[in-house]
C-alpha cells in the first residue's frame, strides 16, 4: 500500500477488531452487559451506580492497560507521540469524558456494542462521531494543521 496508507497494518487491525468483537460478545452473551468503556470506567470509579457490578467494572478497566502492557512485552513497545503537548492531551481527554456522559456512552459502547444490536441511539451517535471526526479533519487540513 502506498500514499495515505503507507503505514497501514491490516492484519493486526483485523486481529484487534476480532478480539474487541469477541470480548464484547462474551460480555453481552455471558453476563448480559454492554462492554462500553466509559460506562465501565464511570462505574469503576464510583461516578455512577448503574451498569455492571463494580468489581467487574474495576477488573475490566484494570485489564485495559494490563492487556496493552502484555502485548507490548510480546511484540515490542508502541510508539506514542503527542505533538500538541500534554495540555492538549488532557483537554481532549476531558472533552471526551464530557461527551461520553452527554451522549450516554463512548465510541466503543455505541460503535461496537450498540451498532451490533442495531440500537437507534447508537446508530445516530456513531454517525455523529464519524461526521464530526470527518469535519474536524477537513477543518484542520484547511487551516494547514494536517499532516
Amino acid at each position: 500500500m502506498g500514499g495515505l496508507f503507507a503505514n497501514a497494518m491490516p492484519l493486526p487491525g483485523l486481529i484487534g477488531g476480532l478480539m474487541i468483537g469477541t470480548a464484547s460478545a462474551i460480555m453481552l452473551l455471558g453476563l448480559g452487559r454492554i462492554a462500553g468503556v466509559s460506562g465501565l470506567a464511570a462505574r469503576a470509579v464510583g461516578i455512577t451506580t448503574d451498569g455492571a457490578p463494580r468489581p467487574l467494572s474495576i477488573a475490566f478497566v484494570i485489564g485495559l492497560p494490563v492487556g496493552a502492557g502484555l502485548v507490548g512485552l510480546l511484540v515490542g513497545p508502541v510508539e506514542a507521540r503527542f505533538e500538541q503537548g500534554v495540555l492538549a492531551l488532557v483537554l481532549g481527554g476531558l472533552l471526551v469524558g464530557f461527551g461520553t456522559r452527554l451522549g450516554s456512552g463512548c465510541t466503543s459502547g455505541h460503535g461496537v456494542c450498540g451498532m451490533s444490536r442495531l440500537s437507534a441511539r447508537s446508530l445516530v451517535a456513531t454517525a455523529t462521531f464519524m461526521l464530526t471526526g470527518i469535519a474536524t479533519v477537513a477543518a484542520m487540513n484547511a487551516m494547514g494543521m494536517g499532516q
